[in-house]
């Protein structure tokens, strides 16, 4: 007989494993165990810690399979902890390091602040997300690195899995540095395109896009999205953008999007959809996070997906699955 009490008690061990893996992330353990095994003491005097702690530390990793115990006192890196290198692609380090940051951990403390009220507890106390990240450059270049980190394989993704070969121009919305144009554009050579965003966002694309030799291809438009978006596309990219907003606010993007899409147009949303059953899925613990840090920002489900691309001119027609619980959700105007 299963015990009703355990999926509590996961919940709870949770925190804890958490907190063991961000002190891993943050005194970059993985990195001073890159080379061979290592005792506690030793590990500790590389990683400016106390002993003792670190080694309490370390037994809850190995617990999880991050590290492995050589023998008592001593560990190794798995192939899991070593994810958290920093000279391994793709690295995690970044992405624990920022659920982690103080201000996040705090918003997510408060959501059942948040939850009473309606309003974010983090945004209550910090102002937005966005403004805090500003006003808190180790946090902003923690998001930044986390960003990054999400964005290479969801660009790569969008690119190896959507049909783009029909595509005359592709307009990134809100596509910061531009990672996913940049993929595409690379895989379809008859794909140009125009990243917009606002205008110290464009500088950094303009160069990234230099490096890749991409900046014949694309032009860079810079402006607010709650006012219009540039036209001339046929097929308009928002890639985690519509799930920082309010429904109020997405119907307003989308609807500028309208204005200046063709008829014969798509619009493709890259989002975590949320699915319409109890299953476990990434998008639920993104929404989350979302509740805690945002308020107004949610992860959808198709089918809310679909209320707001109908109320804004368009119809969804088709959802294709990407790794992590990503998908883009095509729509086409009517």
């Amino acid at each position: 007989m299963s015990n009703p009490q355990a999926p509590v008690w996961d919940a709870i061990g949770g925190v804890s494993r958490f907190a063991a893996l961000a002190t891993m992330a943050e005194l970059g353990c993985a990195d001073h165990l890159r080379d061979g095994p290592l005792d506690v003491d030793e590990l500790a005097r590389r990683c400016g810690a106390d002993a003792p702690a670190l080694g309490r530390v370390l037994r809850e990793l190995a617990s999880m399979g991050i590290v492995a115990t050589v023998r008592p006192g001593v560990y190794e890196l798995t192939e899991a902890g070593a994810t958290l290198r920093d000279d391994v692609p793709g690295s995690l380090r970044p992405a624990v390091r920022m659920i982690s940051e103080e201000g996040f951990w705090y918003g997510m403390g408060k959501v059942p602040q948040t939850a009473r009220t309606g309003r974010s507890g983090f945004a209550e106390r910090y102002g937005p997300l966005y403004g805090y990240l500003k006003a808190n450059p180790q946090a902003g270049a923690l998001f930044n690195d986390y960003m990054v980190v999400r964005a290479k394989p969801f660009a790569d993704a969008v690119a190896e899995r959507y049909d783009f070969s029909g595509v005359r121009t592709l307009v990134d919305v809100a596509g910061g540095k531009g990672h996913i144009l940049a993929s595409v554009l690379n895989r379809y050579s008859n794909v140009a395109g125009i990243l917009f965003d606002q205008e110290q966002v464009v500088d950094d694309a303009r160069r990234f896009f230099t490096e890749a030799a991409l900046e014949d291809r694309c032009k860079f438009v810079s402006g607010d999205f709650f006012a219009s978006v540039p036209e001339g596309g046929d097929t308009y990219l928002l890639s985690s953008v519509i799930h920082n907003w309010s429904d109020e606010d997405s119907v307003q993007i989308l609807r500028n999007v309208r204005k200046a899409i063709s008829d014969d147009g798509r619009v493709l949303l890259v989002e975590a959809v949320v699915p319409d059953d109890d299953r476990p899925h990434i998008s639920k613990d993104i929404d989350m996070r979302m509740l805690a840090l945002f308020g107004d920002g949610m992860e959808r489900s198709a089918s809310q997906y679909a209320a707001l691309l109908e109320a804004s001119g368009f119809r969804l027609s088709r959802q294709v699955e990407l790794p992590q619980g990503a998908s883009v959700v095509e729509a086409l105007p009517v």
